[in-house]
């Protein structure tokens, strides 16, 4: 080849590398990772791939190159090559990284890209000059070892690529699990508690079939009991991912969602679809039940969040860039699939749902939600399980139908600091008509991202359990009950979380005779 291409060479990266050769070498990284020995060739080859291959894209032009300017020495051999060959690769920042060190294999790597693209040339019946062939030739008896080892390489992971193809356990299907070890104890001048550790497992089967869509079937197990009402006294200090199914298995989720066109899509839901799912909860940081806040009142605005859920359907519009809509109409699981008088899709509880969110700039979102919501006497919970006190169950256990208003917003100051605020009023009414009721909420919190490390997050939050303030022929709460939490949620690695922190919940129950509770925990989440 010509001093064109000997200059490129000596200045080339690791980034002269094939899609072939690089789409490969991906593989190679899953399906030989589990060997238990590698000769020293096939290792250095594995070390380029891993730290090297990844988002590579061919140069059109040599222009694209951020970090090569007509200045350097070697720019007219780079602009020859990508001109006439096209045998350039630059990384994700659009770098070329041009006086970085390369092994003998990662010139063969490149190599076999520039002898590939000539063959193709050829092939074509366009002209190629006959130095370069020649240089060529010299090259691939200089690094004829070398090559040989990437293309058996090459053929030995086509074989086992195969073989996973062929016994693969689908082609649509994924699993991501996340498992939960809580660790944790509850305390008051009236509480005996003991120390408890307990789990909650979920298995997600994510199946799609266009590459856009999602069906998730969620499996779940758990015994997380030891912080409900009847043992604290109240439902305020529940968790954020308590479960207990005595470690049974059960479905605990089977949603679809799929697009309609590029600015909307659309959620059906047979299991467990809630308002969380479809509307914005606007509480980026603490909003995950594995990862996010330790109680259950510090997620999402329960009079918004902790309605009527179960089957329904929803939809995402994005209206503008900066504008979207969200609805929901909902039923409970159990009414939505019963035939009967007074249950079925639209006689028995529902919750229909509209959501504005607004972000005025990139570090703001601002979101309106409203909810018209019915409940059956035994569905009434205006707390979403947040409190045990009046605003539960205004009139007791009666049909009640209700109006819900929700704010909320959330802005990231900088990169270390990130706010997040809700507040919520539900005006509810017995069947009967003549009892009326009004439920206030609100909480806000703050987190830190990154401090410490990489990815943690610390938070702090404060806010006002569902009271019932107002009303005809209700017992109004005299007394604010508020819940304080305080977290840091620490990776270890990627796939595993330690979130130590507690919380304490004031005048339980919107009630000043009862003494606060406090609760301490260690929750371990553990993904994959």
């Amino acid at each position: 080849m010509s001093k064109l291409f000997w200059g490129a060479l000596k200045a080339a990266p690791a980034v002269l590398v094939s899609s072939v050769v690089a789409t490969n070498a991906a593989m190679a990284q899953t399906v030989a990772s589990n060997e238990s020995s590698v000769d020293a060739t096939l290792e250095q080859i594995d070390h380029y791939n891993k730290a090297e291959n990844h988002g590579l894209s061919q140069v059109t032009n040599v222009n694209q190159l951020r970090d090569v300017s007509p200045a350097d020495w070697a720019y007219e051999a780079l602009r020859s090559l990508v001109d006439r060959y096209g045998c350039i690769v630059g990384y994700p920042d659009q770098t070329y990284k041009g006086n970085q060190a390369l092994s003998r294999y990662e010139f063969a790597a490149g190599l076999n890209a520039c002898l590939n693209q000539i063959e193709r040339l050829i092939a074509s019946s366009e002209a190629v000059l006959r130095e370069d062939i020649e240089t060529i030739n010299r090259l691939l008896q200089e690094f004829e070892a070398e090559l040989a080892t990437l293309g058996g390489r090459v053929d030995s992971l086509e074989g086992r690529v195969a073989f996973l193809e062929d016994h693969q356990f689908s082609t649509t299907t994924k699993l991501k699990g996340e498992v939960i070890f809580a660790l944790g104890q509850s305390f008051g001048d009236d509480i005996n508690s003991q120390v408890t550790f307990s789990d909650r497992v979920r298995l997600n089967f994510d199946s799609s079939f266009t590459g856009k869509d999602r069906l998730r079937t969620r499996l779940q197990a758990g015994n997380i009991s030891s912080f409900r009402s009847d043992i604290t006294g109240t439902d305020s200090t529940r968790v954020g991912f308590d479960a207990n199914t005595g470690n049974n298995l059960e479905l605990d989720d089977l949603t679809y969602r799929f697009p309609a066109g590029d600015k909307v899509r659309v959620w059906l839901g047979a299991n467990s679809l809630g308002n969380h799912n479809v509307l914005e909860t606007g509480n980026p940081y603490f909003a995950s039940s594995g990862t996010g806040a330790l109680s259950r009142f510090g997620r999402r605005n329960p009079l918004i969040f902790r309605t009527t859920a179960g089957v329904g359907a929803g939809a995402n519009i994005k209206l503008t860039d900066s504008i979207k809509f969200n609805a929901a109409y909902l039923t409970n699981n159990g009414d939505g699939a019963d035939p009967s008088q007074g249950e079925g899709l639209f006689n028995g509880s529902y919750a229909a749902s509209a959501q504005f969110v607004v972000s005025p700039f990139e570090k703001l979102d601002l979101n309106v939600a409203y909810v018209r919501s019915f409940q059956t006497g035994d569905d009434v919970n205006f707390g979403g399980s947040t409190t045990s006190g009046n605003a539960k169950r205004p009139f007791g256990r009666v049909d009640t139908s209700s109006h819900h208003i929700g704010l909320g917003g959330n802005y990231q100051l900088g990169e270390r600091v990130a706010f997040a605020a809700w507040g919520g009023y539900a005006s509810a009414t017995n069947k009967e008509g003549n009892g009326t009721a009004g439920i206030w909420t609100w909480n806000a919190n703050v987190a830190f991202p990154d401090l410490g490390k990489e990815g943690a997050v610390a938070g702090i939050g404060v806010g006002m359990t569902p009271q019932l303030t107002a009303g005809d022929n209700i017992v109004e709460d005299e007394d604010t009950s508020l819940l304080i939490e305080a977290l840091y949620k620490f990776p270890v690695n990627k796939n595993i979380i330690v979130t130590p922190g507690a919380y304490v919940v004031t005048n339980p129950n919107s009630d000043s005779d009862n003494d606060a509770v406090w609760v301490g925990l260690i929750r371990t989440t553990f993904k994959f």
